[in-house]
């Protein structure tokens, strides 16, 4: 078990299903079990999934005034997180639309609210900080002084960028320069894909960069073990949703990352806990166990010796 300090945004999400995107225009459109609304967010979402594979998980956050912080643990789930940290001081909860189709295309709005205009009292952070193993943070404006404290203190320090535009690079730059993880989707990247980790890690001294490529699967770069290799997706489930699978796939890297420091080993186990993600509707929904990992992890992959000496106790 490691214990994780997660910073960043809690939202309100609203998915929809649509039968193509773009959506053609029609003055009501009626299906069964195709909204969905529910608490989310990068880092709401990552903390759950830590949360669900048995790590310690303070998580930070900022809400609306009126925000009702029971939608943070609805009553039908397993798993519960501290609203300890989440103040309610914007004047409304950011929001987010989005619209996916069978193509797994989406189409997202997004309304953050008051969010730049908000900083979260430090005052709270450092003893927490001081105790944590790693902190994973989302690069929203507030979280900015959680990467300075997380430089002043030692600790690791793992970003999930999202989206990649160059025009804000420079905006990233208090997260890109001290991260050891970096986590960035393709979803809006212009250049070659190897060409921007190679760029990246070199301008910023990285250590890992996980760069998702939705279908296509992912590109990891571990530039301690000189590891910079393409894994296809893999499939444990149905597709019906793929919004949230990146959160999911990050959150369970940096588990088993922390847990066994081979970035190999952690990506495979990722990538498993995002392909069974992607079989549930709502971003915080289908998180398999670590025993459901594990026997993945050994029909797909199999067992290295190394694996199967410790189990067999040689």
């Amino acid at each position: 078990m490691s214990r994780f300090l997660v910073a960043g945004v809690t939202q309100i999400e609203t998915i929809i299903r649509v039968d193509k995107i773009p959506v053609s225009y029609a003055p009501l459109t009626s299906a069964n079990e195709s909204i969905f609304t529910a608490m989310g967010g990068d880092a709401y979402n990552e903390s759950l999934a830590l949360a669900w594979l048995g790590d310690d998980v303070t998580f930070m956050s900022i809400v609306g005034r009126n925000q009702d912080l029971s939608m943070i643990n609805p009553p039908d789930r397993k798993i519960t997180l501290s609203t300890e940290y989440i103040v309610p001081q914007m004047k409304e909860t950011p929001t987010e639309v989005v619209f996916y189709d069978k193509n797994r295309k989406q189409q997202i709005f997004e309304d953050i609210k008051d969010l730049r205009e908000n900083v979260y009292d430090m005052s709270m952070v450092t003893p927490i900080a001081d105790a944590c193993d790693m902190m994973v943070l989302a690069n929203a404006n507030f979280c900015r002084p959680f990467a300075k404290t997380a430089k002043e203190q030692g600790k690791p320090i793992a970003v999930n960028i999202r989206n990649y535009r160059p025009e804000k690079e420079i905006y990233n730059t208090d997260f890109l320069e001290p991260a050891k993880i970096l986590y960035f989707s393709d979803d809006t990247l212009a250049e070659n894909p190897y060409d921007f980790i190679d760029r990246i890690a070199a301008t910023y001294n990285t250590e890992i960069i996980i760069l998702g490529q939705g279908s296509e699967g992912l590109i990891i770069f571990d530039k301690t073990k000189d590891i910079r290799a393409h894994y296809k997706t893999v499939k444990t489930n149905e597709v019906v949703n793929t919004i949230g699978a990146g959160n999911a796939l990050f959150a369970c890297f940096l588990h088993y990352y922390m847990e066994t420091g081979d970035s190999v080993n952690a990506i495979k186990n990722a990538l498993l806990f995002a392909s069974y993600k992607i079989g549930y509707m709502g971003t915080s929904n289908g998180f398999m166990t670590t025993d459901q990992l594990t026997q993945w992890r050994n029909l797909i992959w199999g067992i290295k010796k190394s694996e199967f000496d410790e189990l067999s106790g040689n």
